[in-house]
C-alpha cells in the first residue's frame, strides 16, 4: 500500500471537513425552514385559552345561521390571506398613513368579506382570554368551524400562529391570489408556489361547493365560452345580463344543487359542464386533473379527507411563530 505524502493527507482532511460543514450547514437550514410550521401545534392554547375552541365556534356558528352564505365567506377570507403573505391576519389590516392594505386589492375589494365577524369573534376570546390569541389563529378556526357547520369534515386545527404588523397592497395584487379567469396552468402553478400541489389545488377549489360569485365575475364565461352546458348559461344570464354595468353585483351559487352545504356536488357539475368560473371548469376540460376530478365527484370520503390535508397545508404556509409579529389587541390594527 503507497504511504499518504503530508500534503495528500492535509488535503483529504480538509476534503472530509468540508463535506461535513456542508453537511451541518444542510441540516442547519432544513430544520430553520421547517421551524415555523413546527411550532404550530392542535394544543397551542389549551392551558393558556382552554374555552378558545368553544368561543370562536359560539360565534361562527350564531353568524352562520343567520346567514349560510357567511360560511363560505370566512373559508374564503382564510385562503386569501394566507396567499399573500402567509397566514399572518395581514387581509384584516385597515389602511393606516404608513401603508395601504390588502382590503381593496383586485382580489378581495368588495368580494372578501366576514371582517366583521373575525372582529366579533376577537371580542368574544379577549373576554376569556384577553392578549393571548392571534387574529390569524382565529381566522384558521373560524374557517375549520364553518365547513363542519356546513355539513363538511372535522379536523384538529394547528395553532400558534402571530398576526403581522404590516400588509402589503401590491402583494395581494401580484397575481399571487389565481383570479377566477384562470387557465389551469396558472392555478397548478399559484399553488405550487404555495408548497400546494396540483391535487391539493383541485380540492381546495372544492371549496366552491358552498358560496356565491358576483355576476361581474363569471359574465364572459356564460355568454362566450363553449364548454358549457346550454341549459345553465341560460339560467344564469337571466340574473346577469351581458352589458356591463347591469347586474354587475347579482349573486349567483357556485354550486347550482346543494349552495349551502358542503359536498361533492361541486365536482359533479364540472362533469356535466356547469361550473359556474372559467376556472372552476378548468378543472374538469381534458387536462391532467381531469381524473381527479372525477374521483371526488365520485368518492365523497376521498373528497373530504384530501380537502382536510390541503387546509391543514394551506395553514402551514410561512406563519409568524416565536417572537415574530404580534398578538393584535384589535384585528383592524397593529398594536
Amino acid at each position: 500500500m503507497a504511504a499518504f505524502s503530508s500534503s495528500s493527507f492535509s488535503s483529504s482532511c480538509w476534503t472530509r471537513r468540508a463535506r461535513m460543514m456542508v453537511v451541518v450547514i444542510v441540516v442547519v437550514i432544513s430544520i430553520l425552514s421547517g421551524s415555523t410550521s413546527a411550532q404550530l401545534s392542535t394544543n397551542f392554547y389549551s392551558k393558556s385559552c382552554p374555552n378558545l375552541l368553544a368561543t370562536v365556534k359560539s360565534v361562527v356558528k350564531s353568524a352562520v345561521n343567520k346567514e349560510k352564505r357567511m360560511g363560505a365567506s370566512l373559508l374564503r377570507l382564510h385562503f386569501h390571506d394566507c396567499f399573500v403573505q402567509g397566514c399572518d391576519g395581514s387581509i384584516l389590516l385597515d389602511d393606516t398613513s404608513s401603508f395601504t392594505g390588502e382590503k381593496t386589492a383586485g382580489p378581495n375589494n368588495n368580494s372578501v368579506r366576514g371582517y366583521n365577524v373575525i372582529d366579533n369573534i376577537k371580542s368574544a376570546v379577549e373576554k376569556v382570554c384577553p392578549g393571548i390569541v392571534s387574529c390569524a389563529d382565529i381566522v384558521t378556526i373560524a374557517a375549520r368551524d364553518s365547513v363542519v357547520l356546513l355539513g363538511g369534515p372535522n379536523w384538529n386545527v394547528k395553532l400558534g400562529r402571530r398576526d403581522s404588523k404590516t400588509a402589503s397592497l401590491s402583494a395581494a395584487n401580484s397575481g399571487v391570489i389565481p383570479p377566477p379567469t384562470s387557465t389551469l396552468n396558472n392555478l397548478i402553478t399559484r399553488f405550487q408556489n404555495k408548497g400546494l400541489s396540483a391535487r391539493d389545488m383541485v380540492a381546495l377549489s372544492g371549496a366552491h361547493t358552498i358560496g356565491k360569485a358576483r355576476c361581474t365575475v363569471f359574465r364572459g364565461r356564460i355568454y362566450n365560452e363553449t364548454n358549457i352546458d346550454s341549459s345553465f348559461a341560460k339560467t344564469r344570464q337571466q340574473m346577469c345580463p351581458s352589458q356591463t354595468g347591469s347586474g354587475d353585483n347579482n349573486l349567483a351559487p357556485l354550486d347550482f344543487k346543494t349552495p349551502a352545504f358542503f359536498d361533492n356536488n361541486y365536482y359533479k357539475n364540472l362533469l356535466g359542464k356547469k361550473g359556474l368560473l372559467h376556472s372552476d371548469q378548468v378543472l374538469f376540460n381534458g387536462g391532467s386533473t381531469d381524473s381527479i376530478v372525477q374521483k371526488y365527484s365520485q368518492n365523497q370520503a376521498s373528497f373530504d379527507s384530501d380537502f382536510v390535508k390541503a387546509m391543514i397545508k394551506m395553514g402551514d404556509i410561512s406563519p409568524l411563530t416565536g417572537s415574530s409579529g404580534e398578538i393584535r389587541k384589535n384585528c383592524r390594527r397593529a398594536n
